[in-house]
């Protein structure tokens, strides 16, 4: 049953990193494709499969999944992984829901990770507002290289 679910989620992913997909939610055909692809992602980010379950934080990322955003802020807050915390810090970003966004920007300050730092920093900057952080050489003097402007 797991191996079906993991080759119909990898042949989803196929499909939905076509390059017809640009910009907005990316259309499946049928608002009843989206709802299914939508529920095995969801059931995907529960999967004890790390590589599952990050590859479907990414694509409910890219189909801006409002269902996902609590999960995904679950998976921010408390996974132990940083892979992960990064993954659904650009989906959150990518969904653009206020909670996700708010989420990520905090844990630019309040991850234990400074890669996570880092990454939710960059990803707050390329998909919410612009210009929000400024990125500088790494100093090792300093606790952080990413700054609020």
């Amino acid at each position: 049953m797991k191996l079906i679910f993991a080759v119909a989620t990898i042949a989803l992913l196929a499909a939905l990193s076509s390059p017809s997909i640009a910009g907005g939610k990316p259309d499946l055909g049928s608002p009843e494709k989206y709802d299914r692809a939508e529920v095995n992602l969801l059931i995907g980010l529960q999967s004890d499969n790390l590589g599952l379950r990050e590859s479907a934080a990414f694509m409910l990322g890219e189909l801006q999944s409002e269902k996902a955003v609590i999960p995904l802020l679950k998976m921010l807050r408390d996974d132990e992984r940083e892979s992960s915390r990064i993954v659904a810090a650009l989906a959150l970003c990518r969904i653009g829901d206020a909670r996700g966004v708010y989420a990520v920007k905090r844990a630019t300050h309040f991850d234990d990770s400074k890669l996570v730092q880092q990454r939710c920093a960059w990803f707050y900057d390329q998909y919410v507002d612009s210009n929000t952080f400024e990125f500088v050489a790494v100093d090792k003097d300093k606790p952080s290289n990413v700054a609020n402007r």
